[in-house]
């Protein structure tokens, strides 16, 4: 078991309130349960009870057992001076206030319908990759819809702290935030990290100053990337080193990211990030205000439209330095679709926490409504295994959220699937 099923019980009261007492025999009503907190401290704040008569206002703490308190340190923890209740499913040790006072204890075994723990362990112990897998067909429709928009607003605020840490980083500069935001999506998951470095060794306003010089931009990215190899007969990659020595020198750049960190092995060329480099400076090339080129379109297709990118020449017949291999270079239209999700959709997040404008984050998801899903392995498990109708990047977004934190973490009852799946008469 855990703690999370004591969390369900209370904060729903799903246990039987009749004759409660405390473990010293005094009775107890309760009057309102509290406010669940997911942050450091008691697991419920701003609950009232009344115990032998006497009404409290406080903060309820949880354990599975009651030495629970001791092993989590709380007696040192000024946070929990102000639990007015202790509430745990075995009861094997009395805790006290720092003044002595012993903390009534309710224990919630003796109160708990054993057809709820029943359904909640068969979750529990199930081990498959989507543990509610097999009972999803009992599942209402409005749970699902519960579940993937829970989902979906977690994924849109996890994005968002991570924006508004690059925005901050950079003297809260928007289109700074833009560009290593890009850069990061433009590496695909397998090379973003790298391409955030890059954007970071490397701040926009250098390459703005080259903005009417392809060759320059992408000379400083290449060079900035490590990747402009030391020695060539292509006339293209002397051309590329000969700029950046002359504009490492010139903005005393630093260096940090060696070519090693790239990984090539096991993508498709299409994703080499060596192209993907190369799209990002024409992207840069073409924009010169990447967050009002961004911001300024409302509809899918006219970003989608922002980014259909052909890189230079050289790209269009490369993947590699100094490998011919004829192809367009331009970006797919997954590819479209990728950035959009990772790059548009974060940055209206972002700029809706930041400036306390909801209209942003409605806009972030009427741009996932009208795209199309993602098709990865994750949005192919719940196909497969459940049938969940994912056709639009808000349903694939939120399903890969909803595995991600709480199927992989068995967090069942953080779930409103799991949630129906426990609190229904039969499964």
């Amino acid at each position: 078991m855990q703690e999370s099923f004591l969390h369900f019980l209370w904060q729903f009261q799903y246990f039987s309130t009749q004759g409660l007492q405390t473990t010293d025999g005094r009775q107890l009503q309760v009057i309102k349960p509290g406010i669940y907190n997911s942050d450091a401290g008691p697991d419920f704040t701003q609950a009232r009870i009344v115990v032998g008569g006497i009404e409290w206002a406080g903060n309820i703490e949880m354990h599975l057992r009651s030495s629970d308190w001791q092993v989590h340190r709380h007696q040192q923890d000024k946070a929990y001076e102000n639990v007015v209740l202790h509430v745990v499913w075995e009861h094997n040790l009395s805790v006290h206030h720092p003044d002595g006072t012993e903390i009534p204890v309710l224990i919630l075994e003796s109160h708990t319908d054993k057809n709820l723990l029943s359904r909640y362990q068969t979750l529990l112990q199930n081990m498959a990759p989507i543990a509610c897998a097999s009972q999803f067909s009992a599942v209402k429709n409005i749970h699902r819809r519960q579940a993937l928009d829970k989902a979906l607003m977690s994924r849109l605020h996890t994005k968002a702290i991570f924006v508004k840490e690059l925005y901050q980083n950079s003297q809260q500069h928007w289109d700074e935030t833009a560009y290593q935001v890009l850069a990061h999506a433009f590496g695909f998951k397998i090379n973003s990290e790298p391409m955030l470095s890059l954007a970071q060794s490397l701040p926009l306003k250098i390459l703005y100053k080259h903005a009417n010089s392809l060759l320059q931009i992408e000379a400083l990215l290449f060079g900035q990337a490590g990747l402009i190899p030391l020695q060539s007969g292509d006339s293209y990659v002397e051309d590329l080193r000969r700029e950046y020595i002359f504009l490492k020198h010139k903005y005393q750049l630093h260096n940090t990211i060696t070519a090693a960190q790239w990984k090539f092995l096991r993508l498709r060329p299409a994703n080499f990030p060596t192209l993907r480099i190369a799209q990002l400076a024409m992207l840069i090339y073409q924009k010169k205000s990447l967050f009002s080129s961004l911001f300024s379109l409302q509809k899918p297709e006219e970003i989608l439209t922002l980014m259909d990118i052909t890189p230079s020449a050289y790209w269009q017949k490369h993947y590699h330095f100094g490998k011919e291999s004829n192809h367009e270079g331009s970006l797919g239209k997954d590819s479209q679709h990728n950035l959009l999700i990772n790059s548009v959709v974060p940055l209206l997040s972002a700029y809706a926490e930041i400036k306390n404008e909801h209209q942003y984050i409605e806009h972030a998801v009427f741009l996932l409504e009208r795209l199309p899903s993602e098709n990865n392995k994750i949005t192919r498990l719940w196909k497969s295994e459940t049938g969940l109708d994912i056709r639009t990047a808000f349903d694939s977004q939120a399903s890969i959220e909803l595995y991600n934190h709480s199927c992989c973490e068995h967090r069942c009852l953080s779930c409103p699937i799991g949630v129906s799946l426990v609190k229904q008469k039969t499964v």
